[in-house]
């Protein structure tokens, strides 16, 4: 092939790859669409004029869009902050099923559900279903201007931006409709308190969003029900069973709660408040022996409980049905005592439903959660104050627990041996809620509010306190090889060096936020970040920063200890403990989120395979082994 050949042949592969790009740009434009024009199908709404343009109130689709994946945009002015005012975006509508996002500016900046995302479900938006992480958010929604919202959706993830921001205001892992296809539109009040402007979508299936990171398995919940179908509660004597009211014909479904337990009755059923907002739900619990054990539910609206045919509970969580500002949100946040007999015992649920989600969920609360290979071996309850740190001391072949309060500067450390017992409960005295411990040398230390303390270990004594300069939420203390200390602030988001006698700032970062657990390992500094929930390195020479392992947004990180294997033992405040690889492949050791033990600043004993655990709240010390 000649020269003039060859450039001819790059030539037209250069024009055919720029018409490709044309043809994809095709692909993904936007199409803008005037609230004027005929493609709307208006539902009590009117297009008039506000803030000099076109703008619409109320409820308006596309019907004829059959939208999957892509870019909605809106902008959105709110009139008032005062009044109840829900406007936002529904996508993916079929019937009455379909994926909605509103904001509520009258809670504008105070709230951490101004953003909201809920699945309409045969015709019910479950708000008080599908709230907190991955559903609902914080933001400022100023009123009287325009805001410009962007809702980016892929699969069954999406993620909302406002403004010109960089980041997402709202991300939402989960869409509860799976990956569907429908149409779109708006959807608001026709009352001036809220309109709509600049409407645009694009259909792309392309768009670039990481993989949704696994969740970890709920424990203790039940998921197995059997649920009937919905008649008018007002005719029936709610504290009877179905066979005291003679309801022998009952047709049951069986059905299974999703994985966090919950169980949305819309699913199955459709609502309405004359004559279908009644339920019965029931279960099978079997148990080994006569027995009472704890069992946390939640509900929407309204529940009444049976165990083996007997009445136990009754009760109301409608929006605004326990005080004014109530929402009735659901969640693990009541509690029954069952008295189970040995074998079957059949729980059985009425559920009501009157506003904003009609669904139920139960779990056993006296379930902990133990990787094959843990073992509980002991545990010390009741003396303890508030335990939020443990440390190892080998010289003495003793523990150090620091008690977070005991009256505000009467806290104190206690000696612990390692099969948990008490050796002297207040070794240490006279200190201000003490956190993190670090040994180094023949000097225990310990973080106070607003001073870093040296305790002796011959004696037990205050040596000296350091203050922290400017302390917000001084918490966990590490120290390196050259006796540097590394002190996390949590609330100020920094972390301080301790040399020398003083105190400075070390690292500041917008990649630290609400540092806690600290840890120095081999020239960098691990560092628990719940502001992401995060344990992050921090090169020690250059203060570059990477992520090892997310544990997911909410995630408290706490302690960080090494399970001399080269990996390390992490703990999320809220229940979890985890064994982290070095490349941050993660393995649960622990849950204990059901029961509502907490998991603090632990500590493992690698030459005596023993892990410890603070509980905090609890006033318990765990301890367990680990043998795989």
């Amino acid at each position: 092939m000649n020269k003039g050949t060859r450039a001819w042949h790059r030539i037209v592969a250069s024009i055919s790859a720029f018409l490709i790009m044309i043809a994809l740009v095709g692909l993904v434009r936007a199409e803008l669409v005037d609230f004027k024009s005929p493609a709307w199908t208006l539902l009590d709404a009117e297009v008039t004029e506000y803030l000099g343009r076109t703008a619409l109130m109320g409820i308006a689709i596309l019907q004829d869009v059959e939208f999957g994946n892509g870019i909605i945009e809106v902008d959105i002015a709110a009139t008032t902050d005062r009044r109840q005012s829900y406007p936002g975006i529904i996508f993916r509508k079929q019937g009455q099923n379909y994926e909605r996002f509103y904001v509520r500016p009258h809670r504008s900046a105070l709230y951490s559900d101004v953003l909201q995302y809920t699945p309409t479900i045969n015709g019910v938006a479950g708000w008080q279903l599908y709230s907190g992480d991955g559903c609902t958010e914080i933001a400022t929604i100023p009123v009287g201007q325009w805001i410009h919202f962007k809702m980016e959706i892929e699969g069954s993830q999406a993620r909302l931006f406002i403004d010109d921001a960089p980041e997402p205001a709202l991300l939402i892992p989960d869409l509860k409709l799976g990956e569907t296809k429908g149409a779109i539109g708006v959807f608001g009040p026709k009352d001036g308190t809220a309109y709509f402007s600049n409407f645009s979508y694009t259909i792309d299936d392309n768009l670039d969003f990481k993989p949704i990171p696994l969740k970890d398995s709920a424990f203790g919940v039940i998921t197995d029900w059997e649920l009937s179908y919905p008649v008018s509660g007002a005719d029936y004597d709610l504290e009877k069973t179905p066979d005291e009211l003679g309801l022998t014909d009952i047709k049951w479904s069986a059905i299974k709660s999703d994985a966090s337990g919950l169980v949305d009755v819309c699913r199955y059923h459709v609502w309405n408040n004359i004559n279908a907002n009644l339920v019965w739900a029931r279960t099978a619990i079997y148990s080994d022996q006569d027995q009472i054990r704890e069992y946390a539910f939640g509900y929407s609206d309204g529940i009444v409980i049976f165990l083996n045919g007997k009445l136990l509970f009754s009760g109301i969580s409608a929006y605004q049905g326990r005080d004014p500002s109530f929402l009735g949100i659901i969640g693990f946040n009541d509690g029954v005592y069952l008295p189970l007999k040995k074998g079957k015992n059949e729980l059985l649920f009425a559920i009501t439903e009157s506003f904003g989600g009609w669904g139920f969920m139960c779990r056993d609360a006296d379930t902990v959660f133990l990787k094959n290979g843990v073992e509980h071996v002991w545990e010390i309850e009741g003396q303890v104050r508030l335990p939020e740190s443990a440390v190892y001391d080998a010289e003495k072949d003793a523990l150090y627990v620091s008690n977070y309060y005991d009256g505000g500067g009467r806290e104190f450390i206690s000696k612990v041996t390692l099969d948990g017992k008490i050796e002297e409960l207040k070794w240490v005295t006279g200190l201000y809620l003490p956190t993190g411990l670090a040994i180094y040398k023949d000097k225990l230390y310990a973080v106070e509010r607003a001073n870093l303390v040296e305790i002796d270990k011959e004696s037990g004594q205050v040596v000296k306190k350091y203050p922290v300069p400017g302390p917000t939420f001084p918490n966990d203390i590490t120290f390196d090889n050259e006796g540097n200390g590394y002190l996390s602030d949590s609330d100020a988001n920094k972390i301080f060096i301790f040399r020398d006698g003083e105190i400075k700032v070390w690292l500041q970062t917008k990649d630290i936020i609400a540092p806690n657990g600290v840890l120095y390992d081999s020239g960098r500094l691990l560092v628990g970040c719940s502001g992401d929930g995060c344990l992050k390195a921090v090169d020690m020479a250059t203060q570059e920063v990477t992520t090892i392992v997310s544990l997911g947004r909410g995630a408290f990180m706490d302690g960080i200890t090494p399970d001399g294997q080269g990996n390390y033992i992490i703990s999320d405040f809220n229940g979890r403990v985890f064994r982290v690889t070095p490349g941050g492949e993660k393995t649960l050791l622990i849950n204990s989120n059901a029961s509502g033990l907490y998991t603090a600043d632990l500590v493992f004993i690698s030459e005596k395979n023993l892990l410890v655990v603070p509980r905090l709240y609890s006033n318990k010390l765990g301890a367990y082994t680990i043998t795989e």
